[in-house]
Formats: C-alpha cells, sequence, structure tokens
C-alpha cells in the first residue's frame, strides 16, 4: 500500500515515516527538500522523496498524480487548499486521507475533558481555518463518501525543536531562569493548562487512524498524552528537574503582560491559555487502540535533554 506524506521531515513526519516504512508501506515523502528530519533513522534509506512546495499553483494535482492508496496531509492550513486536495484526490485510488488539524480548533472550554468532535468556536485565524477543514471533510465524508480523518495535536515537543514554556511562550529565556534556579512570573495563578504532546505519539496516532480505517473514517481525534499540565505545575516539575528550589511568582493578567513587554508573547501566551483544555483519549483509545508512549512530563523532559545538548540551556557548574 502507497502512503504519500505531505510534510515528511517536519515534527511529526520524522516519526511517521520510519513507523510507516517498519509496517510494510510503501512511503512516498512529499517535501520543499529544504530540510532533513529531526531525528535520524536507517528507514529513510528505503522511502521514496518527491520535492514539492505547497505554494505551487498545480501542487494537488501533483499529489494526485503520485496516486497513492493513503494521503497523510501534516501541512495544510488553508480551507481552499482543503477543498483543492480533496477535488483532486476524488479521481484517483485514494481510500484514506488524514488531515492535520489542532487543538487550536476548540476555543474557550465549557466541559473538560474536552471531546475531538464537540462543537468548536476557534479565537484566532488559524483554528478557525482548520476548523472549517474539519467541517468540511466530513461533509465530504457524510454525502459523497470522501474517506476522510481528521488528528488534532495538542502542544508537540520532545526533542529537536522550540517547546512551549510555563509561561506558555516561546521564550527559552525562562528555561534557562529555571535551570540556574531564578524566579520566574506566572500569570493569574498558574491553574491555566497546556497539553504537550511528544511528536512520536502524534504519529503514533496518525499511524494507528491508517491500520484502523474503518474506526478513523469520517471521525475526529485528539493526539495528546492523557494528562495537561497546569502552568505552575509544568514550572514546579522543571526546577525538579534542574534540582532547584522553585521560586515562582504570580501576577493579575494586566501585570503579567506589562512584565513580558513583548506583544508576540502575550499574544502567543494569551491564545494558550484563554483555551486551558485538557483533550480526551478516550475515543482514540476505544476506536484506534492509542496508547500515548510519553506522558507530559516525560516529553518536556525529553525536551529539556535537546535543549541542553544543543546549548540552548547551559547547566552551570556547582
Amino acid at each position: 500500500m502507497k502512503v504519500v506524506v505531505i510534510g515528511a521531515s517536519g515534527h511529526i513526519g520524522t516519526y511517521l515515516v520510519p513507523q510507516l516504512v517498519k509496517g510494510g508501506f510503501d512511503v512516498v515523502a512529499i517535501t520543499r527538500g529544504k530540510s532533513q528530519a529531526y531525528v535520524s533513522d536507517p528507514m529513510w534509506h528505503y522511502v521514496k522523496n518527491v520535492y514539492l512546495d505547497r505554494s505551487q499553483e498545480d501542487f494537488a494535482q501533483k499529489i494526485a498524480e503520485i496516486n497513492g492508496d493513503v494521503v497523510v496531509d501534516l501541512i495544510n492550513f488553508d480551507i481552499e487548499d482543503t477543498k483543492k486536495m480533496v477535488k483532486a484526490l476524488k479521481d484517483t485510488k485514494l481510500s484514506h486521507y488524514l488531515y492535520c488539524s489542532s487543538i487550536w480548533a476548540h476555543g474557550r472550554a465549557e466541559f473538560i475533558p474536552e471531546d475531538p468532535n464537540a462543537l468548536k468556536e476557534p479565537l484566532d485565524h488559524y483554528g478557525k481555518d482548520k476548523y472549517a477543514s474539519e467541517l468540511y471533510l466530513k461533509e465530504q465524508y457524510r454525502i459523497h463518501g470522501f474517506p476522510a480523518t481528521i488528528i488534532m495535536p495538542g502542544q508537540i515537543s520532545g526533542p529537536g525543536w522550540t517547546i512551549m514554556n510555563p509561561q506558555a511562550t516561546k521564550d527559552n529565556r525562562v528555561f534557562q531562569k529555571i535551570a540556574d534556579g531564578e524566579e520566574i512570573v506566572l500569570p493569574n495563578f498558574g491553574m491555566e493548562t497546556l497539553h504537550h504532546v511528544h511528536a512520536y505519539d502524534v504519529a503514533q496516532m496518525f499511524y494507528k487512524a491508517i491500520t484502523h480505517r474503518t474506526n478513523a473514517l469520517g471521525e475526529s481525534f485528539h493526539a495528546v498524552a492523557k494528562e495537561s499540565m497546569t502552568l505552575y505545575g509544568y514550572a514546579k516539575a522543571l526546577y525538579r528537574y534542574f534540582h532547584q528550589e522553585p521560586k515562582i511568582r504570580f501576577l493579575s493578567w494586566e501585570k503579567f503582560c506589562d512584565y513580558l513587554g513583548n506583544e508576540e508573547y502575550i499574544d502567543d501566551c494569551y491564545h494558550h491559555i484563554a483555551r486551558s483544555g485538557h483533550y480526551s483519549i478516550e475515543k482514540a483509545e476505544r476506536l484506534l487502540e492509542y496508547h500515548p508512549k510519553y506522558t507530559t512530563l516525560e516529553t518536556v523532559e525529553e525536551a529539556m535533554e535537546s535543549y541542553i545538548a544543543r546549548g540552548i540551556i547551559v547547566l552551570k557548574d556547582k
């Protein structure tokens, strides 16, 4: 069976492509040819690489011409691109189209844990486009039988890239402060949540959906760890990891924004903690036999190991 993976060298594809090869699939990796997978694996030697850019007008048609049985679309951020892909793939031998959405399709949480099929009210353009694609794909499945599945990752983390810190920003100086035993500041009471997930487990979810196709068709699934973590719990865990005593101060939202003094960080933090969801994996466990390999804590600890190895966090001699 031929599986086409769009965005194959990114966070998810790094782990998904080797899993597919080991599972006996014929894999076609679609990339722009500008980056390598985050983690090396000998299975990449058995992959056919095709270099395409989504900005190409005929991108969807080029994917259709490969005539894959399965298409995994990891880098689709626009509802119009989703429509183009569906139109192009309808006349191929496609048996399964897997769309990478996001927990950002959810807005503010009303019930915890959140159901992946719940009505969603996204807070930003990114989430709105993801949700629009989800609704469109489900409509196409319901009316025309287009074989779609939606996977919604949480805050993708692990080795090799920048992860969300306990302030819900990507300011790596926060990690260094914790490693040095310095004080950090959290918004409100630090009770908002982040739902990190290791990229391996997101890849596992896509793999499980492919191998459990009948149960996956027409459905949405959260790809997250079993538990989410409060900002406060996250910060304390990192102080423990670096063998430091926690030094955590809290500020009201307005004062916290003044403290950050950076519009990008303020926007990032707001859009993460305004949702503060805990996203259920019950349906994925039941229908796909999905069982996360990594806990939230294990995920961020592995990311810290990568930060240290790459010199982003420098440990001081004691």
